[in-house]
């Protein structure tokens, strides 16, 4: 017997059929009415960024790993300030150390705030800013405001009840309650800058989840993106194999992969 049930993702109607084998035995099956192309999402960014949200970020790096040969997710050091799951274009601001009187010292990232809107991800780069904020809530309220999907600050976070209060997701090194007013100024807005041990470039694509932080480089992101998807799909089906046949074994000989 087949169950089943329809819902709609980014304009696509997707059917899910839950089929019974037997007694404790239940399979999941996915059916896309119309199935996404490479073409689909290169002449669409919305749709591309849309699937980033359906992804596992362990899926997208291990993509990236047989794809680019190359390590795209962030340090274990980043942490999320509640579990979450978004994915967003990054807008890059760098804050560099510097001890000043100058009220308008980090002027430039608030106004690189007012110019992301939905969709968008802070990325900040604090030098040495382990034990500094470089954000907290009233600049958290802003990008929520805005639509941002996130922000991934390597440096420190404060106000994190107003930050769980409107639910806005931010990884980061830890919080702490220090500010960086008089320490640091605007470095730049969309350089490439070092995140947790991987560059970000602005535009990249930011997959987070409760595993940690990824980096899609923008030229390859159609690319990754279906070989995640595929991985995905493949992992989520070896474990109803795994629950109806109690082996690991078995289920990396029947699906090739671990």
């Amino acid at each position: 017997m087949v169950l089943r049930r329809r819902f709609v993702i980014a304009n696509r109607t997707i059917m899910f059929g839950v089929v019974l084998l037997g007694v404790g035995a239940i399979s999941f099956v996915m059916h896309a009415d119309t199935p996404l192309t490479p073409t689909d999402y290169a002449h669409n960014p919305a749709l591309l960024l849309e699937a980033y949200r359906h992804v596992e970020a362990a899926s997208v790096s291990d993509a990236e790993e047989q794809l680019l040969h190359q390590r795209h997710y962030m340090s274990h050091t980043m942490h999320a300030i509640f579990p979450t799951k978004f994915a967003g274009t990054a807008l890059t601001v760098l804050l560099k150390k510097e001890e000043n009187t100058d009220p308008n010292a980090l002027s430039g990232m608030l106004s690189a705030i007012d110019s992301g809107g939905p969709g968008s991800v802070y990325v900040m780069k604090i030098e040495d800013g382990a034990d500094i904020a470089g954000m907290g809530g009233l600049m958290g309220t802003a990008m929520f405001a805005r639509g941002f999907a996130g922000a991934v600050v390597d440096g420190g976070v404060r106000d994190l009840p107003q930050l769980k209060k409107i639910g806005f997701p931010v990884y980061s090194t830890g919080p702490v309650p220090s500010t960086s007013v008089s320490h640091y100024r605007f470095g730049g807005m969309n350089l490439q800058i070092d995140v947790g041990g991987t560059p970000v470039a602005a535009n990249d694509i930011i997959v987070a989840d409760q595993d940690g932080v990824v980096v899609v480089p923008r030229a390859h992101a159609v690319d990754v993106l279906i070989l995640a998807q595929k991985l995905d799909n493949s992992e989520h089906s070896m474990y109803p194999y795994i629950e109806q046949f109690r082996s690991i074994v078995g289920a990396v000989k029947h699906f090739g992969r671990i």
